[in-house]
């Protein structure tokens, strides 16, 4: 026994290296947790949960809580996240939102940051890491992450996939060269979680209360930025029926959006001339597009269609070039057929938009998520 203590007392060389090298492993193997909590809404997401919480609690670096709002499923979407590592809330009636879900997790945050991420997105590896620095600037309120979509097959995707490319690779990144990103991404964003408080949550007046919330940040002075290395992979519409629902959405969205703030555009220089940008684009370039440029073709010359054949570089040099840096060159001139499909039922549903809120007076105001 003497013998044992004394070994225990004084390691042999052999015990004393193994030691350092458990310690060393220990080391580099625990990761650091960042005060954040990442909350999940949730609606018969069934088949996404799982990969999506996976993707979180296998960051980088470490979060304090991930929180699942199983809002009314009818499949078992809760007990999958539960089982993933989740917390689950389950509020006692449908919400009727995602900003609904989330408001309700919000009252049970007790950290620093709060996340926001959609329950079909995974994260890239090191997306938070990435992500959590931009709060050193304590007049940042939001930070989003560059969107990729996780499925590239069908016309649809395909379409989604380029208009990313093309959004996020350069539209967004001159947005963020000024400081004032159009929209901080619903399907992944983090916010300090004080501010986020302040602003009573996600809004609901909207279809789109990623924009909203933005736009009410920015109605505050507080900052937003985009970080184009931190990562997400949602699951994107497959075939029209999904994909008219998201559209529908995101245009009335739009609209609604313009009649809540315009007060406050009015004396945001850069914001303003964003939106005003994108409101052109909307409604000035969608009718051209689907209206003058065919009748032209008709009543004056076909040599109009060649408005389309012009345009075709201004879009597809920045996709290919973005596309070009993450190894897709490929995939994407592959897409762009797809964009261009996308691009044209988007101006329809635009122009609804357009007519219906601003017009006959007929907003959407049923939340209906399309994926």
């Amino acid at each position: 026994m003497a013998s044992q203590v004394c070994s225990i007392a004084n390691p042999t060389p052999d015990t004393e290296t193994e030691a350092v090298a458990v310690g060393i492993e220990d080391t580099l193997t625990r990761r650091r947790q960042v005060p954040l909590t990442v909350i999940v809404p949730a609606y018969n997401e069934s088949e996404t949960i799982e990969d999506t919480v996976h993707s979180i609690l296998e960051q980088s670096v470490e979060v304090a809580e991930v929180i699942v709002v199983d809002d009314g499923s009818t499949d078992d979407t809760g007990q999958k996240a539960a089982r993933a590592g989740a917390t689950v809330l389950r509020p006692p009636q449908n919400t009727g939102s995602k900003a609904g879900a989330q408001n309700y997790a919000l009252e049970h945050v007790a950290t620093a940051f709060t996340m926001a991420i959609d329950a079909d997105t995974t994260l890239a590896p090191d997306a938070i890491e990435k992500i959590m620095p931009s709060f050193e600037d304590p007049e940042l309120a939001a930070a989003c992450g560059f969107v990729v979509p996780r499925h590239v097959r069908t016309t649809w995707e395909r379409g989604r996939y380029a208009e990313y490319l093309f959004a996020f690779g350069f539209y967004k990144s001159i947005q963020d060269y000024f400081k004032h990103p159009l929209i901080s991404s619903g399907c992944f964003s983090a916010y300090r979680t004080d501010v986020l408080r302040e602003m009573g949550g996600w809004p609901t007046r909207s279809m789109t209360e990623d924009m909203d919330l933005t736009w009410s940040f920015y109605g505050r002075g507080r900052g937003v930025r985009f970080v184009p290395d931190a990562v997400c992979y949602p699951v994107e519409p497959h075939n029209f029926k999904f994909m008219s629902k998201q559209l529908r959405r995101w245009s009335h969205g739009f609209v609604q959006n313009i009649r809540l703030h315009w007060r406050n555009l009015i004396h945001l220089p850069y914001l303003r001339t964003f939106v005003a940008a994108a409101l052109w684009d909307a409604a000035v370039a969608s009718l051209v597009y689907l209206v003058v440029i065919p009748v032209l073709a008709i009543v004056i010359s076909p040599l109009f269609l060649l408005g389309y054949v012009i345009d075709a570089p201004v879009v597809m040099i920045p996709v290919l070039v973005t596309a070009g840096k993450r190894g897709e060159f490929w995939k994407a001139l592959a897409s762009m057929p797809g964009f261009f499909v996308l691009r044209t039922v988007n101006a329809v549903f635009m122009l609804e938009a357009l007519w219906s809120e601003l017009v006959v007076n007929k907003p959407l105001t049923t939340y209906e998520k399309g994926h």
